[in-house]
């Protein structure tokens, strides 16, 4: 029932692809679990997820990671070149380094290589200064519950960004298969 519940839950407030979506179930399977809280998430990447998926405890070797996420050494090196791919303390790969690699083997069948996916990095990061204008004030408070508020606006607001930036690249593909 949680499966379901996840599939028709990621399609309506994410358009998600069903291959996506299926993808993100074999994680599941797996046991890179995308928990959050007892239920399953319903983004396909958050800080939230990642922290569920065991992050700090997902610590993958170079050919590990190659293995898990389906890539090529090379494909790995170019992604390392254009830091969209980083290995951590203790030259091992995290849950966001196996998540970002095997993003990046898929979108490589489309003929899209790392230094096309450098705009998409650029513009998250575009994003995540937006949210830094906004929590910046919260921050600075002093009363307890500031930073619990930061953190709630900050995922509310990933969450909103994630949708309209979906939204927008949905809306744009349609009007290309109009031409």
């Amino acid at each position: 029932m949680a499966r379901l519940r996840y599939v028709l839950t990621v399609q309506r407030d994410h358009y998600l692809p069903l291959r996506v979506i299926k993808e993100q179930l074999e994680q599941l399977d797996r046991g890179i679990e995308l928990v959050a809280d007892g239920e399953l998430t319903v983004t396909p990447y958050t800080s939230a997820s990642a922290k569920s998926a065991g992050e700090d405890e997902v610590a993958l070797t170079e050919t590990s990671l190659i293995e898990a996420a389906g890539i090529t050494t090379e494909l790995l090196a170019e992604l390392e070149s254009y830091s969209l791919v980083q290995v951590g303390k203790g030259g091992v790969y995290d849950a966001h380094a196996l998540f970002v690699a095997r993003t990046a083997g898929e979108l490589a069948k489309y003929g899209l290589e790392p230094r096309h996916l450098r705009s998409i990095r650029s513009a998250a990061e575009r994003e995540v200064d937006l949210v830094e204008q906004v929590l910046t004030p919260m921050l600075r408070q002093r009363s307890v519950d500031a930073a619990g508020r930061a953190e709630e606006t900050a995922a509310e607001i990933a969450r909103l960004t994630t949708r309209l930036h979906a939204a927008f690249v949905d809306a744009g593909v349609r009007r290309l298969r109009t031409r």
